[in-house]
């Protein structure tokens, strides 16, 4: 059995040539992805690389596909209350392999139905409300982003009891909706997997045609996948194992693409100091963030202008005019692969390890200091990951750098931000195949030999490169 997995990524397509009976991966190769054109392009360019590399044909018996082209799955999240239904709502479209952009509370205001015009989105995910609580703001929430004239598709996984009210002002609409169970049907409870199936659902009925996939999927026995979320798998298999084989334990995983820099933690998150209390929703094991803005190519202006091209400047030691043509040459051409000289490959690692910091941060639980009546106490607000033994790197960035350990340690714990909880001394690990999202679709139909074949990829970077950020 020959299996070919194909990631349509923002950037590059890649294709992946697996060999079932030898359990290993025989070739890769990659091309420039052609969304602007036909998605077919990029595909054809990349499985001629592979027939290149290999010397011959790869005939294979099995086709698995997952994409993010065009910037993946776009969506914008509403809920009740900012740290509970929104952030559920946003949990819920992040673990289905969406990009959330924005994520909103309370009753929309016109401002904010104008801000989700512009971001034109794939999918609303609307929320709002335990069963049987308030279901005022999620009903009036339908009717205001009803008004907005963009071709969405809306989920909502609200109140139950305004389950009613809503088919009745969806379906005049005239939008594409889903009406599903509530993320959050009591306080502090979460219920995500019926909204991400039906997020999956939208993601194949409907963004596969416009991402100009549907092509693809004539081609293949399974259904395409978000690429985020076959990593997703690929994650989940690694750390737990299979029925007959376990897997690696607890993990870090950092993916910096050229749109976005998505994280993975496979762990508890529990509390590994005293006198700490846990606040807010519970975490799940499998929990993925994303950056939108954060990635090393298309989103790499939207980078530097958050860390200030001076500051950039100052980090790399390169010129600031430097700094600007490099951004603007990525802009430009974002099929640039790696650096061709000291400087940009300077720059590079830098803004690598700026995204690859940034995304940590806004993925781990925060400390704060609180004082009650029995004392001093803390506060978690998300998952401790202080004591994560390894951090993996996944994304081109990393596979072609020198010092790919001195990206990830941006996502090490550093004592000028003591508050974040971030692993503390952590082995660094790399996929030098970027094999993550293939293995991730390969464990929908053999997770056991996905899983032998990722325990041999995972590399670990040389001991002489590791270190903790002080």
């Amino acid at each position: 059995m020959k299996y070919l997995a194909v990631d349509f990524g923002s950037t590059y397509t890649k294709v992946t040539a697996i060999n079932a009976d030898a359990a290993e991966v025989v070739g890769t190769a990659s091309a420039f992805t052609t969304i602007a054109t036909d998605v077919m392009d990029g595909f054809t360019a990349a499985l001629d690389a592979l027939h290149t590399r290999l010397g011959g044909e790869f005939a294979y018996d099995t086709l698995l596909c997952c994409s993010s082209a065009g910037g993946g799955l776009k969506m914008v999240a509403l809920g009740l209350v900012p740290e509970l239904t929104a952030k559920a709502a946003k949990m819920a479209a992040s673990s289905a392999g969406a990009k959330v952009v924005k994520t909103y509370a309370y009753e929309i205001s016109q401002e904010e139905q104008d801000e989700i015009y512009t971001i034109n989105p794939d999918v609303v995910l609307l929320c709002g409300g335990t069963d049987g609580g308030n279901k005022d703001v999620i009903i009036k929430n339908a009717g205001l982003l009803c008004e907005i004239k963009r071709d969405f598709s809306l989920i909502a996984a609200g109140n139950k009891a305004a389950s009613r009210e809503l088919e009745a002002i969806l379906r005049a609409s005239g939008k594409d909706y889903v009406i599903t169970k509530n993320v959050m049907p009591v306080f502090g409870q979460l219920d995500i997997e019926p909204a991400r199936k039906s997020i999956r659902d939208v993601f194949i009925r409907k963004i596969i045609e416009a991402k100009g996939l549907s092509g693809v999927q004539r081609m293949t026995d399974y259904e395409i996948i978000p690429t985020p979320l076959a990593v997703l798998k690929g994650c989940e298999l690694l750390s737990l194992g299979t029925k007959h084989t376990p897997g690696m334990g607890e993990f870090f995983a950092v993916d910096v693409g050229g749109a976005t820099t998505d994280v993975y933690s496979m762990a508890k998150g529990e509390p590994t100091f005293s006198n700490a209390l846990v606040k807010g929703l519970p975490e799940p094991y499998s929990k993925r963030t994303v950056e939108g803005d954060l990635g090393m190519r298309y989103s790499l202006g939207a980078l530097v202008d958050e860390l200030g091209a001076e500051a950039v400047a100052a980090a790399t030691g390169v010129a600031e005019d430097d700094v600007c043509a490099w951004v603007a040459a990525c802009t430009k051409s974002p099929d640039t692969v790696a650096p061709e000289n000291s400087v940009e490959r300077r720059l590079d690692e830098t803004l690598a390890r700026f995204a690859v910091a940034l995304a940590a941060e806004g993925h781990c639980g925060v400390v704060e200091r609180v004082y009650t009546p029995v004392g001093e106490m803390f506060t978690l607000n998300g998952k401790d990951l202080s004591d994560i033994p390894f951090i993996i790197g996944i994304g081109g960035v990393l596979i072609n750098s020198k010092r790919p350990a001195s990206i990830l340690r941006g996502a090490v714990f550093s004592t000028k931000k003591m508050n974040l909880m971030l692993p503390k001394a952590p082995r660094f690990l790399l996929d030098t195949k970027y094999i993550f999202s293939s293995m991730g679709l390969l464990s929908m139909v053999d997770p056991e030999l996905a899983l032998k074949i990722m325990k041999q990829a995972i590399q670990s970077i040389p001991e002489d490169e590791h270190g903790v950020e002080e």
